[in-house]
C-alpha cells in the first residue's frame, strides 16, 4: 500500500522532470523514480541525479530522450538495458539513468541494493501531487531512514554484485548512518567477491569514500568489514612488518594512519595525537585550500589522491626490508619500488594517466622533503631542484610529508622537531608563490649558443650544461646573459670561443 509522503523538490528538477513525463506520456510509458533519488527527496537533501525506471527498454527510451532534449545518450549496461542521458540547462549539468522494469515495480524494487534505495514514486504521481506523492516503499525503506540504518534487501545483494559491499560503506559514510548487524556480517562473509569487480567500478566508490571528511576512519572501517585487503592484497602484505624505534606503529598501521593525518591536516579530520599547537605549525590559506579541490580526473581531486597515495606510499616495504648485523632495519629503494607497485594497482583499477601520474610522483618523492635541508632552511637550488623534479605534486608532497611525520611518531611525537620540519615546509611553500622563477627561469642561454660561442657539438651535454644554468640564476648566481657566458666558462671551465 503506498502512503502520500510530505517532499520538498526544486523547481528546476521539477521542471525537467514535467518535460521528461510528457515525452513518455505521450507514448504510454509508465515511469517511476527509484533509488537514490527517492531517497534524497524523504531526506531533504539537493538532489544530483535523477533515477527513473520505465516499463519500457530503457535503452530506446533514453536514447530518445536524449533526442527530445539535447543531452548525450550512454548506453551503461546493455545486457541488463540501463541508458544514461547526460545534458546541461542552464549552466546544471544533469544525469539521468533510465532502467528497464523486468515485470512491475515491486518486482523491480527486490532487486535493488538496500532497503533506503527500493523505494519508488510515480513520475505521473509527483506531477500530479509534488509535495505530498504516494510512496511505494515495499521494504520499509522510510523506517530505515529514520533510523538512519543501512540494510539490504535481500541475503543474496552482495552475491548478485559484489560492487554493493563498498556501496554500504560509501553511503553509510556520506549519509552517517549505520550499517545494520546482519548486514554487517554479510559483508563480511562475502568480502572475497570485491576483487571480482571490474577495476573502473571499484575506483568510483572507492573515490567517492576517499572525497569525504574523515576518509581514515572510512578506510579502517573496509579493514574491518576484511575488504581493504581484496582491494590492495599488496597492503595486506605489509601488515606485521616491523619498522625502526622511531616508528610508533608497523607498516600496515602506520600506512592507515597517515591517511587520518592527511585529513588532519587538510582540516578534515581528527588527529588523536593532535592539537591545536600541532596544526597551528602548519600553513594554510584558502588558496592550498582549492588547491587540494582542484579536479584530476572524473570525480577525483588532489585531496582524494593524496589520501590514496597516503594509504599505497610504503606498500613496497616487505620486499625491500633488510636488517644489518647491528641490527639496522633499511628500505632502501622502497619509494621507487612502491611507487612502481601503486601506478601497477592504479592501472588495475583503471584511474586515469593523470591521476596515476600524481600518485606515482608523491609515492616516489614522499621522502624529498626531509632531504633538502639537514640544517637550517633548504638552499634556493635545493628548493629548485625539488620543484623541477616533482613537478605538479610538489605542494602535495610537502603536506604528505607532515603526515608521514605524524604517523611515524604517534604520541611520541616531539613538538620542538614538529615545528622545525612545518617551518621548512613552510618556507618552501612560500618560495612556491616565485614557482615560475624557480621552476622556469628566463631562459638566458640556448643549444645555438653552445654551438656558436663554446664550439660545442649538439648531444646530451646540451641539456646537463643549460640546466646547471638554470639552477644557478634559481640560486641567484646568475642573472643575466653576460654571466651566463661566464659561469659557463670559469664554473664550468668551457672556454668561449667568442668575446663574450
Amino acid at each position: 500500500m503506498a502512503l502520500a509522503v510530505k517532499i520538498s523538490i526544486a523547481s528546476d528538477t521539477l521542471s525537467l522532470l514535467k518535460r521528461i513525463h510528457q515525452h513518455l506520456a505521450g507514448q504510454g510509458i509508465t515511469a517511476y523514480l527509484t533509488g537514490g533519488m527517492v531517497r534524497d527527496l524523504l531526506l531533504g537533501r539537493e538532489v544530483e541525479d535523477i533515477d527513473l525506471a520505465v516499463a519500457r527498454n530503457a535503452l530506446e527510451v533514453a536514447a530518445e530522450i536524449a533526442d527530445e532534449l539535447g543531452g548525450k545518450y550512454i548506453p551503461l549496461d546493455e545486457e541488463n538495458r540501463v541508458g544514461r542521458v547526460v545534458l546541461t540547462i542552464a549552466d546544471r549539468k544533469w544525469e539521468l539513468d533510465f532502467s528497464t522494469i523486468e515485470a512491475d515495480i515491486e518486482r523491480d524494487l527486490a532487486r535493488r541494493d538496500f532497503t533506503i534505495d527500493a523505494m519508488a514514486i510515480g513520475l505521473e504521481e509527483l506531477i500530479s501531487h509534488p509535495q505530498s506523492p504516494a510512496l511505494i516503499d515495499p521494504f520499509h525503506g522510510q523506517d530505515d531512514l529514520s533510523r538512519g540504518v543501512i540494510r539490504v534487501v535481500n541475503e543474496s545483494a552482495f552475491a548478485e554484485d559484489p560492487v554493493r559491499l563498498l556501496r554500504a560503506v560509501r553511503l553509510a559514510a556520506e549519509l552517517a548512518f549505520k550499517i545494520h548487524e546482519d548486514t554487517e556480517m554479510l559483508a563480511r562473509r562475502y568480502a572475497h567477491l570485491i576483487d571480482s569487480v571490474a577495476g573502473e567500478r571499484v575506483r568510483g566508490e572507492l573515490l567517492r569514500l576517499l572525497a569525504l571528511p574523515h576518509s581514515g576512519q572510512h578506510i579502517d572501517y573496509l579493514e574491518e568489514l576484511g575488504l581493504l585487503g581484496n582491494i590492495f592484497p599488496e597492503l595486506a602484505q605489509t601488515k606485521g612488518v616491523t619498522q625502526p624505534r622511531e616508528h610508533y606503529w608497523d607498516v600496515f598501521e602506520h600506512s592507515l594512519r597517515t591517511v587520518k593525518a592527511v585529513d588532519f591536516l587538510l582540516r578534515e579530520g581528527d588527529w588523536e595525537y593532535g592539537n591545536r599547537e600541532v596544526l597551528a605549525a602548519v600553513p594554510w590559506s584558502e588558496a592550498l585550500a582549492q588547491h587540494f579541490s582542484h579536479e584530476v580526473g572524473h570525480g577525483s581531486t588532489r585531496r582524494s589522491l593524496l589520501r590514496l597515495a597516503a594509504l599505497l606510499h610504503d606498500i613496497a616495504k616487505p620486499q625491500t626490508k633488510t636488517v644489518e648485523e647491528n641490527g639496522r632495519m633499511r628500505f632502501l629503494g622502497h619509494a621507487t619500488e612502491g611507487a612502481l607497485a601503486a601506478t601497477d594497482i592504479m592501472e588495475r583499477l583503471r584511474f586515469s594517466t593523470r591521476e596515476i601520474r600524481l600518485v606515482e610522483v608523491i609515492v616516489k618523492y614522499h621522502l624529498r622533503p626531509t632531504q633538502m635541508s639537514h640544517e637550517g632552511l633548504p638552499t634556493s637550488r635545493a628548493i629548485y631542484r625539488y620543484f623541477r623534479d616533482t613537478g605538479e605534486a610538489g605542494i602535495d608532497i610537502l603536506f604528505f610529508s607532515l603526515a608521514d611525520h605524524l604517523a611515524t611518531r604517534g604520541k611520541h611525537l616531539d613538538l620542538a622537531h614538529w615545528r622545525e620540519h612545518a617551518e621548512v615546509m613552510a618556507y618552501v611553500l612560500a618560495r612556491r608563490a616565485e614557482e615560475e622563477k624557480l621552476t622556469v627561469p628566463p631562459k638566458l642561454m640556448d643549444g645555438h649558443d653552445l654551438i656558436n660561442l663554446f664550439g660545442l657539438s649538439p648531444g646530451p651535454r646540451f641539456a646537463e650544461i643549460l640546466e646547471a644554468v638554470r639552477e644557478a640564476q634559481a640560486a641567484g648566481e646568475v642573472t643575466t646573459r653576460e654571466e651566463a657566458l661566464k659561469y659557463i666558462g670559469h664554473t664550468l671551465k668551457i672556454p668561449c670561443r667568442k668575446d663574450m
